[in-house]
């Protein structure tokens, strides 16, 4: 490996240029510079590109020794990367150079670093380390250098030595604060591929007004009427047709703005790419074989919609289906993909749903088994009074309806209010009714056939639910009134496939909840301001910054890449949910109800009455039954966490008085509470953020929702919701009434009604192909317990760290043995689906990554 080159080296015969040296040039080592600094500086860069070569230098700060002339630490002479030694992974490149610098004798200990690029092409900077006597210093970096002629200034990058900010060595004080100032710029001003900036902005990006009024979206944020967490500052130029949007430009782009550092590193942009090419080339596949057969509006039979994942398809010409396509999908994919697909004659992947059962997804006991251990486990609830009562309406649900079916036991016994007799509660409802209600004409009148539902549950003695009543309703001719239906169990006959339409309905109604709710409000847009608010307030040197900056990684991109092609007007949520052109707007609606201090696992179960305080456990609460997986696995998880954040702080903090005093903590929280959150900001349910155990809880509850939380919505998408029988996204027709032609029509082929029901094959393959996609794990994530080796250098810190990584270990052995319980029924179901979710992943280090991999990855990265 060739070493990078310094100016006034001993091997130069110059002298070092400082005023006053007098080194003659004959000499060979200029008096001024005594040390040598070694170490490596690591960075990665797609394949094609040249590396930056002499291009690129490097300087280091000392942490220890100011200069008077600047006020800030003493800056040592450049050093320019020439050769080094490269690997290459797929499409990816690293390089590693070795370092040496000659500094000062007095120079003392470096604390920061200077990165400059003046190459044409921008370089990803893995990491730096640099080797003083008897230490090393690392410089976790992970983040675009982009070149100075665009930047207009060189990097800084500070060690892994945390400081709170009033502990900061006086040599990085300025540095620390002119950083921090940087990054927030002026809140004017259209941002650049290669801009740092973090600022604020309403989601009103979502529509584009200027190509007509089918396209335009109500901004959400800043208003009463729709509330909504901020997002990423772009500064694209207003709407010409309404001057408050922001124009989106006439074609769809994967280089929306996202601050430098928030953007994949080429390793993921690399296998991001690769899964959205390969899901992509299976819907493709698959609408082109359809086309083959002049079918391709809608499957015929469930044997049809099997034939998705077997089979091969032709090498037909596929243009209307591309033309469809590229419609969607930003150019550059487009083209990849129409190149892949000439020769990729792959399916897609079999959902595990019907991999060992293709009809288990039909059992009563599946249905509800989902609830609990599915991809939307965090909307059932115990029910509290009987009938059900919503805001302007009282269920149609009556005693009788369900009172022969609760296993002997009779309605007052199970449906109880009395505190006194908690463990007594045995019904529940998945309620989507409510919040529904309001926007159903509307859905409709677009051609889907949507009702607002209530399914109630009876809890078992051997812990499965057992479903009673499903409640569909739509609007009534007046106001405030509603017409519902209620359908009962059946397992023969009409009824019973009646029952089975109104179960899709149900479903239809929890995935979009799902999608809209559980995965997209309540993980990716709730995190998105917290994540600006720590790069505007917390100093990296900050240890509250270390403790979170791996749980931010790649969450802003991703949000950025949502904005453009799947939560915008005419993108594939709109085009696949039932909710359609409305969906954003009833994301906005259901974050009126969102708690920051309610999405605490502990108090999540708390307001669903699925636990009962419990002082005793360690997370202070029981379940309400053990047989719960995401509630059982959860609570381990969170636990975990929580001490391992408790451990942190206390390292840094040593009373109350230190957080209350933290300027850049209050800082942050104050910009999370006021701007972040704004709508949010009258609540009185925030924390004060005083108290050690107040930043503990918050932080427990931001990594939370970051790893665990997301990971049990997201990752299972595809073994769901990859065979859309299972879990229909919307349905094209209302459940029939006896004495209709409608009606006649069922009774002559219930399956194939059933299947009519479903979306067209348009929708539905492009479904799949986003289940796929968001269900791979990519290869370079890293997963909750794990990090970088050098990450710190606090001792104390890296000791509580490997507890934190063994609770894990031990809890992925408690998973792995109530997965082999045969006594806990709700664990894997009649689909035989092992509950995997929250699965840590900590122990297996190699790098995973596809569809089905396990493991909690550290952030919303997909």
């Amino acid at each position: 490996m060739q070493e990078l080159q310094t100016q006034g080296s001993h091997s130069s015969p110059q002298g070092c240029g400082r005023v006053g040296c007098r080194t003659r040039p004959v000499s060979r080592v200029c008096r001024c510079i005594k040390h040598c600094v070694k170490g490596k500086v690591v960075i990665t860069q797609n394949q094609g590109q040249s590396g930056p070569g002499k291009s690129a230098s490097v300087q280091l700060y000392s942490s220890t020794k100011v200069d008077p002339s600047t006020g800030e630490g003493k800056l040592s002479r450049r050093a320019y990367l020439r050769h080094g030694k490269s690997k290459k992974k797929d499409s990816v490149k690293t390089t590693v150079y070795k370092m040496k610098l000659w500094v000062e004798a007095d120079f003392g200990t470096p604390g920061a670093l200077l990165i400059a690029n003046r190459h044409k092409h921008k370089f990803f900077l893995e990491s730096v380390t640099v080797e003083i006597p008897n230490q090393q210093i690392h410089f976790d970096c992970s983040s675009w250098v982009y070149p100075v002629d665009k930047t207009k200034s060189e990097r800084l990058f500070f060690s892994n030595t945390s400081y709170l900010p009033g502990q900061t060595p006086p040599a990085l004080v300025e540095l620390r604060k002119s950083e921090l100032v940087s990054l927030r710029g002026d809140g004017t001003g259209e941002r650049k591929e290669w801009d740092r900036i973090y600022d604020y902005d309403f989601y009103n990006d979502l529509g584009h007004p200027d190509k007509g009024w089918q396209h335009a979206r109500p901004i959400l944020g800043g208003s009463r009427w729709h509330p909504y967490p901020s997002r990423g500052r772009t500064g694209r130029p207003s709407s010409n047709a309404d001057p408050l949007a922001e124009s989106r430009g006439e074609s769809m782009k994967l280089d929306i703005y996202v601050p430098s550092d928030e953007q994949f590193s080429p390793a993921k942009l690399s296998a991001f790419l690769s899964n959205s090419i390969e899901a992509t080339v299976h819907f493709l596949a698959s609408e082109a074989k359809a086309l083959l057969r002049d079918d391709s509006s809608d499957f015929r039979s469930f044997d049809d919609l099997r034939e998705l994942f077997s089979g091969k398809r032709s090498q037909a010409v596929e243009e209307k289906v591309a033309e469809k396509l590229k419609k969607l999908v930003p150019y550059d994919l487009f083209k990849e993909v129409t190149n892949r697909s000439k020769e990729d004659t792959t399916k897609f992947p079999l959902p595990q749903i019907i991999a060992e059962n293709d009809i288990a997804w039909m059992d009563d006991m599946e249905f509800a088994r989902q609830m609990l251990a599915g991809i939307n486990p965090t909307r059932i609830q115990c029910l509290q009074e009987f009938p059900p009562k919503g805001k302007h309406s009282v269920s149609t649900i009556k005693a009788s309806d369900i009172e022969n079916n609760l296993d002997g036991l009779s309605l007052i016994q199970v449906v109880i209010t009395s505190s006194e007799a908690m463990e007594q509660w045995r019904i529940f409802i998945l309620d989507h009714h409510d919040y529904l209600m309001p926007f159903v004409s509307r859905i409709n009148a677009n051609g889907v056939c949507a009702y607002a539902s209530r399914t109630l549950l009876f809890l078992r003695s051997n812990a499965t639910l057992k479903p009673l009543v499903i409640e569909l309703s739509l609007p009534g001719f007046s106001r405030r009134t509603t017409s519902s239906r209620v359908f009962l169990p059946a397992s023969q006959g009409t009824g019973a496939a009646l029952w089975q339409f109104a179960k899709a309905h149900v479903t239809a109604n929890d995935s979009a909840h799902h999608q809209l709710v559980s995965h997209w409000l309540h993980t990716h847009a709730v995190v998105e301001p917290f994540i600006i608010a720590s790069r505007r307030q917390l100093s990296v040197m900050h240890p509250i910054h270390r403790l979170l900056h791996p749980h931010f990684k790649d969450t802003m991109h991703i949000n950025a890449l949502a904005r453009n092609l799947l939560i915008n007007a005419g993108g594939i949520l709109e085009q696949t949910l039932f909710t359609g052109e409305i969906s954003m707007e009833l994301s906005s609606e259901l974050y009126k109800e969102w708690r920051f201090n309610e999405q605490a696992l502990p108090a999540d179960l708390l307001k669903r009455r699925l636990a009962l305080q419990n002082p005793a456990h360690p997370s202070g609460v029981e379940l309400l039954f053990p047989d719960y997986p995401y509630g059982a696995d959860g609570l381990e998880i969170w636990q975990a966490i929580k001490t391992w954040v408790t451990d942190f702080c206390t390292v840094f903090y040593k009373d109350d008085d230190s957080v209350r005093y933290d300027v850049e903590i209050q800082a942050w929280w104050s910009e999370i509470r006021n701007i972040g959150h704004g709508d949010k900001a009258h609540e009185q349910w925030w924390f004060n953020m005083t108290t050690i155990s107040e930043l503990v809880e918050t932080l427990t509850t931001l990594i939370w929702i970051a790893s665990a939380l997301h990971a049990s919505v997201n990752y299972g998408q595809h073994a769901y919701a990859g065979y859309p029988p299972n879990r229909p996204v919307q349905c094209q027709r209302f459940i029939p009434r006896e004495g209709t032609p409608l009606f006649a029509e069922f009774l002559r082929d219930p399956d194939k009604f059933y299947v009519d029901m479903l979306p067209g094959r348009f929708q539905m393959t492009l479904g799949i192909a986003l289940t796929e996609v968001l269900s791979r794990h990519t290869s370079d994530e890293v997963y909750l317990g794990c990090r970088p080796l050098n990450w710190t250098d606090n001792k104390e810190v890296k000791q509580k760290f490997k507890k934190f990584n063994d609770a894990l270990q031990e809890i992925e052995k408690k998973i792995v043995q109530r997965n082999r319980n045969p006594e806990l029924k709700n664990r894997c179901g009649p689909a035989k689906m092992p509950y995997k979710f929250l699965y840590p992943g900590t122990s297996n280090t190699r790098a995973r990554g596809g569809l089905g991999a396990e493991g909690i990855p550290n952030s919303i990265s997909l």
